[in-house]
């Protein structure tokens, strides 16, 4: 019986150093900065060994995510403008908006959520989420679900 992938989503953060010297590894070899994978290993200061350990596990995530819808929630002050700001990050980086769902404001915050079609012009991802997260009146945000 074949074992079940299961997937995560993690800051970079959140992820051991081994794992985005891999990602990087990675990189200089599809962009022919280094034509071997030794050469990879060595300027990124790994071994080959964990190099072909994780290098089926570990991806960017922008790089899979084009033609994928993601659903992100946050929590976000309920004041003027906030959302329209949000709104017009996803448009700035070319991604579709499938669904939005706010909730009543209680207290002065809202939760939210998005559906996001990732397209094939899309911008970096995780650079638009950290852009989100970045604008004044929002506390946070996490991507709840990949399809």
């Amino acid at each position: 019986m074949a074992e079940k992938s299961e997937y995560y989503v993690l800051r970079k953060k959140a992820v051991p150093e081994v794992l985005l010297s891999v990602v990087e590894a990675k990189r200089l070899l599809e962009t022919h900065k280094v034509s071997t994978i030794q050469e990879a290993v060595e300027q990124v200061g790994i071994s080959r060994s964990s190099f072909y350990k994780y290098k089926d596990d570990i991806m960017e995530f922008h790089d899979n995510s084009q033609g994928t819808t993601i659903t992100i929630t946050f929590q976000m002050d309920d004041e003027p403008g906030v959302l329209s700001d949000v709104l017009k990050i996803i448009a700035d980086h070319g991604a579709n908006i499938l669904t939005i769902h706010q909730s009543i404001p209680i207290n002065g915050m809202a939760s939210l959520s998005i559906s996001i079609q990732i397209l094939e012009t899309t911008l970096d991802v995780s650079q638009m989420l950290e852009e989100m997260e970045a604008q004044r009146g929002i506390h946070y945000v996490k991507i709840i679900a990949k399809e």
